[in-house]
């Protein structure tokens, strides 16, 4: 009697120990690390200047001068400069013919620039990598783009490969969503990232004033991402994973529709961006940060905040004076998609962030443009570049896309970084005295025309 008696708590307290080791151990490998990332710079000879894009809209035959007072408008207040960079397809001239070759080498000549960078960079082989997810949002051949890049690399059979499509600007944050949840499941794994936007058959050669503005924004551009969870890699990584959100709008009709794909009357296909984005853009940010704040900010801050709205309240205040919560309490850099100057504003001045805040997200629109998803992998590398990010701050990333989609996360940042990547070049002349571009002073004169 006595011996089963020791017997079962012998089997008891192993089972216990068994049972505390494997949780450790479990917690131990649900971290999401960012070892590195490298994003693309195209070669300079596909730079689009001002002269050049003069050119291209002078190409369309659609276009009058009632098209172009619009186009100057938008691109003069725009924020992008005159070294963003365009498909070959534009300096052939054949921006409206191009061709399913064009579209894929495109996608070949950035992720073969940017993965070889990123595993060249980390170390690691291609064939070390476990899972492979890829996001180009309006590009989709078969074989997929992610299956292109294992028969490019040659990665092992076994490997897990996920390709997106439709996300928009917003999608690599929901590439490392699906990391970050494969992650709490396997342990010791290598996850590689990829994401862009598909310019070449894309270009819009029509003359609808809401599907012209992709055309004024939009730029060549990608970067690739390598994430783990193998806690021996954590010293290496750059930044650590703290909190990860997403806001979907689908179900709101009105969100829904303010980013699309469509064709206009003439059969002409392009992104249609209307009049209510803004709207959406703010009413997704605006759920996405009750649900982050509370995860994020400091008790002394969130108690400051409700009593200031007690206090307003009872005073019956209703105009100014606005109350807002004080993300500078709990956050450090703000890294803000570079969809435009007007995203880049109503951003900053929700948040009530300074000008040196919104710097990188200026910087990225003015140096490299939209570039989609990997936009905010740009403006974090102008912020490494300039040497900012120090250990153990917190970063914070948001990004919009169609759907409407609003999706952020908060980064530990690992150990003080002043890689310059693709910043390189150029950083010491950033920020520039002025921002804005020749367009004006070249093409100024079509205001003067009588329509």
């Amino acid at each position: 009697m006595e011996f089963l008696l020791i017997l079962s708590i012998t089997l008891l307290t192993y089972s216990v120990i068994i049972f505390i080791i494997n949780k450790l151990n479990k917690m131990r490998h649900q971290n999401c690390y960012l070892l590195d990332y490298a994003c693309f710079k195209p070669s300079d000879e596909f730079k689009l200047p001002t002269n050049i894009c003069g050119e291209v809209i002078h190409r369309n035959r659609l276009l009058g001068f009632d098209e172009y007072k619009f186009l100057l408008k938008i691109i003069v207040n725009s924020g992008i400069g005159e070294e963003t960079y365009g498909p070959r397809s534009i300096f052939r001239g054949e921006e409206a013919t191009s061709t399913f070759d064009d579209a894929l080498l495109e996608m070949d000549e950035c992720f073969e620039h940017t993965i070889s960078d990123v595993l060249s960079n980390s170390g690691v082989k291609p064939t070390d990598i476990d899972i492979l997810v890829v996001n180009v949002s309006m590009f989709a051949p078969e074989p997929s783009l992610a299956s292109r890049i294992v028969n490019k690399f040659k990665m092992r059979e076994d490997i897990k490969i996920y390709n997106l499509s439709g996300m928009g600007c917003s999608a690599s944050l929901i590439s490392i969503d699906l990391i970050r949840r494969t992650f709490m499941s396997q342990f010791n794994k290598l996850a590689l990232i990829f994401t862009s936007e598909s310019i070449t058959p894309n270009w819009y050669s029509g003359n609808n004033r809401s599907m012209m503005l992709a055309n004024c924004l939009f730029r060549c551009g990608g970067c690739a991402m390598l994430l783990t969870n193998d806690p021996k890699r954590k010293n290496q990584a750059k930044l650590k994973l703290k909190h990860l959100i997403r806001t979907d709008l689908g179900a709101n009709d009105e969100a829904f529709n303010c980013a699309y794909e469509t064709e206009d009357e003439l059969g002409h296909t392009g992104m249609c961006l209307s009049k209510d984005l803004p709207k959406a853009a703010a009413l997704a940010f605006v759920q996405n940060l009750k649900t982050l704040a509370p995860k994020v900010l400091p008790v002394t801050e969130l108690v400051r905040f409700v009593m200031a709205g007690l206090y307003r309240r009872s005073k019956g205040s209703r105009g100014g004076g606005s109350n807002s919560v004080n993300f500078k309490a709990g956050i450090d850099h703000f890294v803000i998609h570079s969809g435009g100057a007007a995203v880049i504003d109503g951003v900053g001045k929700s948040l009530r962030l300074s000008e040196w805040d919104l710097e990188p997200a200026r910087m990225t629109l003015h140096r490299f443009g939209n570039t989609s998803a990997s936009s905010i992998w740009y403006a974090l590398g102008y912020m490494e570049a300039k040497k900012r990010l120090k250990k153990g701050q917190r970063v914070f990333m948001i990004g919009f896309g169609a759907g409407f989609l609003g999706n952020s996360c908060v980064w530990i940042v690992n150990r003080d970084l002043k890689d310059e990547g693709v910043w390189k070049e150029c950083i010491d002349q950033y920020p520039p005295k002025t921002l804005e571009n020749p367009f004006m002073k070249m093409y100024g004169w079509i205001n003067d025309q009588d329509i």
